[in-house]
């Protein structure tokens, strides 16, 4: 069984590559692992080294610390499921402001709290 620290650094990881738009194989090419042992990583298997996590934040453009954010808080952390961090790396490739805020801006008339089911 996995370590709790070791499975929320693997989650951070999943979550941010997704959100990247990175495959398992890109960030092992940068780490000069497998995918395999990416795929450890991120499912909390393996633990991850002080080395290869912060090479992971500069694959990543995070600073180290990012892989234990929530960590410690006493509320849930918030998962991004792999759909929407898809969505999330989408958008975040659109390379005019204005499409993107007119994104952000459907997104969240869709999302508002008033808005009824339909």
């Amino acid at each position: 069984m996995s370590h709790p620290v070791d499975a929320h650094v693997g989650r951070k990881l999943k979550e941010l590559r997704l959100m990247r738009g990175k495959t398992q194989t890109e960030v092992a090419e940068g780490l000069g692992i497998s995918f395999q042992q990416v795929q450890k990583y991120e499912l909390g298997r393996n633990r991850v080294s002080a080395s290869k996590l912060f090479e992971m934040s500069r694959i990543l453009g995070v600073e180290p610390a990012y892989f234990f954010d929530g960590l410690d808080d006493s509320t849930p952390v918030e998962k991004v499921d792999d759909e929407s961090a898809r969505i999330a790396a989408m958008v975040s490739r659109i390379g005019d402001t204005r499409v993107r805020a007119q994104i952000r801006s459907f997104i969240d008339s869709l999302t508002a709290p008033d808005r009824k089911a339909g």
